[in-house]
């Protein structure tokens, strides 16, 4: 049965210690419990502004866990050196804008080949493995494969973000850039605004072999804790392979 892995990203363990300051509650901490959890990674994005996560807690939390740690920034020279001080497991290189409240859609692979390649092959040659989050589109994917970038995450906002036949047609997207990763030998990766309800879907999606979510599961902690926030959602994610497995006996 095909296994999906789960990153949790604990950006907003981050943003509500930053609200008071001081240091409580932890990001460390909350990623030492997601794995306990069922996470299979930690992701963490380190912004220009620090809104969220600080270099401290990359370097603390490099320092005591063992699994991936998925860093995702900026293609910037200041990002590039906390990378290569750091060595994570994986760099996602995403687009940003210091007046956007959260993500709002996929980098421009096609169009920014000038300053994403030689970040790519940096990092790459660090032994760090680059992940492109872009939306699925697939020039964006062919784009990817020729910077010769290992992995793609697929922007899911907008499907989540929708509902009816505008989500239909936006999971028609993450199919079709999914099923290009396949033709280019490039790891297919989700992430973006997923719940419980709307994962399944894109959990099915063949190609895709690991999801990151982040804020949804962090609220939803509120209400039933962290620990069974993501055990709900590791269960989904696994109902989803099982269901394809048996649809093909």
């Amino acid at each position: 049965m095909r296994k999906i892995r789960l990153g949790v990203n604990i950006d907003h363990v981050g943003t509500i210690r930053n609200a008071r300051g001081g240091s409580h509650p932890d990001p460390v901490a909350a990623a030492a419990l997601a794995l306990e959890a069922g996470a299979d990674g930690v992701t963490l994005h380190l912004r220009e502004d620090r809104r969220h996560i600080r270099e401290d807690d990359l370097q603390r939390l490099a320092a005591s866990i063992r699994a991936p740690i998925n860093l995702e920034m900026a293609a910037t020279a200041e990002m590039v050196a906390i990378a290569l001080a750091a060595r994570p497991h994986a760099v996602c290189l995403v687009p940003e804008r210091r007046e956007e409240v959260t993500t709002e859609g996929g980098l421009d692979a096609a169009g920014s080949r000038k300053t994403l390649e030689p970040v790519i092959a940096r990092l790459s040659d660090a032994g760090i493995r680059v992940s492109l989050f872009i939306d699925p589109d697939e020039s964006q994917v062919r784009a990817a494969a020729e910077m010769k970038a290992p992995v793609v995450e697929l922007h899911t906002g907008r499907y989540a973000g929708t509902d009816g036949q505008s989500r239909r047609a936006e999971l028609d997207r993450l199919v079709r850039a999914a099923a290009t990763t396949r033709t280019y030998n490039i790891e297919c990766h989700a992430g973006h605004g997923l719940t419980f309800e709307n994962v399944s879907d894109v959990a099915a999606i063949p190609e895709v072999v690991e999801l990151n979510i982040g804020h949804f599961l962090i609220g939803e902690a509120i209400f039933i804790g962290l620990r069974a926030s993501i055990s709900e959602m590791r269960q989904r994610i696994a109902a989803t392979a099982a269901r394809a497995l048996l649809s093909r006996l």
